[in-house]
């Protein structure tokens, strides 16, 4: 080997070693970066208070004859989350059937997002509440008052 090739040798080993320490410190960088994402207080977008509900709901698509069901998971004055069998698009308005202590309310709701559950054949789904009989509303505003 020549001292240039020597050289050059050295050279380019340095360079790697550059380019694995600069590999190496971006990914720090992304770890400390992605561990302040986890530290930080996230603000909560939400308008009303949730509370844990296990219920049986009915619900339909806006103009179909049929029902399906569902279990829900937790319930707001401005929508509720459950665990369906069938897919509902994002957007899609749907006609409800809650039943709060042997009360059933008719809300209509428009799905704002809707996921399958991992190891599962079911979804979840996330409604808004965007038509509600006030009085509904109030006994549905009364119930989660009382339960907390």
């Amino acid at each position: 080997m020549t001292i240039s090739g020597l050289f050059l040798n050295t050279k380019v080993s340095k360079i790697l070693d550059s380019v694995k320490f600069c590999k190496v410190l971006t990914y720090l960088k992304m770890c400390v970066i992605f561990f302040n994402m986890l530290m930080v207080k996230q603000k909560e977008n939400r308008c009303f208070m949730r509370l844990n509900f296990h219920s049986k709901i009915r619900y339909q698509y806006r103009g179909k004859p049929d029902f399906d069901s569902g279990i829900g998971k937790d319930i707001s004055c401005g929508g509720l989350r459950f665990i369906n069998e069938r897919f509902i698009p994002t957007s899609a308005l749907v006609m409800l059937e809650i039943n709060v202590l042997n009360r059933i309310l008719r809300p209509v709701g428009k799905v704002a997002w809707s996921q399958p559950l991992p190891h599962s054949n079911r979804n979840q789904t996330g409604i808004e509440f965007v038509e509600f009989n006030r009085v509904e509303q109030n006994y549905l505003k009364d119930f989660i008052d009382i339960q907390k």
